[in-house]
């Protein structure tokens, strides 16, 4: 597949685009972390649950996607349209209790929610485990699906895409 030179264009604008996002959003994100994650508390509850819902797609949900259909056929995509239940979830009513209880992590609302032995071992253990199993399997995941995407739409080594794709999110 060779991509025409509007095709480019195209990208580009999108990155463009997406870096003037990053800046502005950092300009009024101020210098402290509450400030930075949580938009200084001046998002609507609503937008920050989108943003949450988001966060889970990345590079690798076409080839999900397209896997559920290929090993299941049509009816693979009610796997995958489960989760706008759970989105929905998210965005309406979890993204509004969370806001309402001040907290900024979801370690943060555990330790809120629960007390005692069993709940310092639930934090710690969520901590471990989406810090250094879960994180360290879903980048390894988006990053073989950049790679593919690289290869196939783009003529790209492997190499050469990730390179590009962590260069991009450095500077991003």
């Amino acid at each position: 597949m060779i991509l025409s030179p509007l095709d480019w264009c195209i990208v580009a604008a999108y990155f463009l685009f997406s870096l003037l996002v990053g800046i502005w959003a950092s300009k009024q994100a101020g210098q402290d972390t509450k400030s930075f994650f949580l938009a200084g508390r001046n998002m609507p509850w609503w937008l920050l649950g989108i943003s949450m819902v988001a966060t889970t797609f990345s590079t690798d949900t076409p080839n999900l996607v397209t896997d559920l259909v290929r090993r299941n056929g049509v009816a693979g995509n009610w796997t995958w349209w489960a989760f706008l239940l759970t989105g929905m979830l998210t965005v309406f009513v979890y993204a509004k209790l969370w806001r309402r209880s001040g907290v900024l992590t979801d370690i943060e609302f555990y330790e809120l929610r629960y007390s005692g032995k069993a709940a310092t071992f639930l934090r710690g253990f969520r901590a471990l485990y989406l810090g250094l199993v879960f994180n360290v399997l879903v980048m390894g995941a988006v990053s073989l699906a950049a790679v593919k995407f690289g290869e196939i739409v783009l003529g790209l080594p492997g190499w050469v895409t990730l390179f590009i794709a962590c260069s991009i999110t450095l500077i991003y």
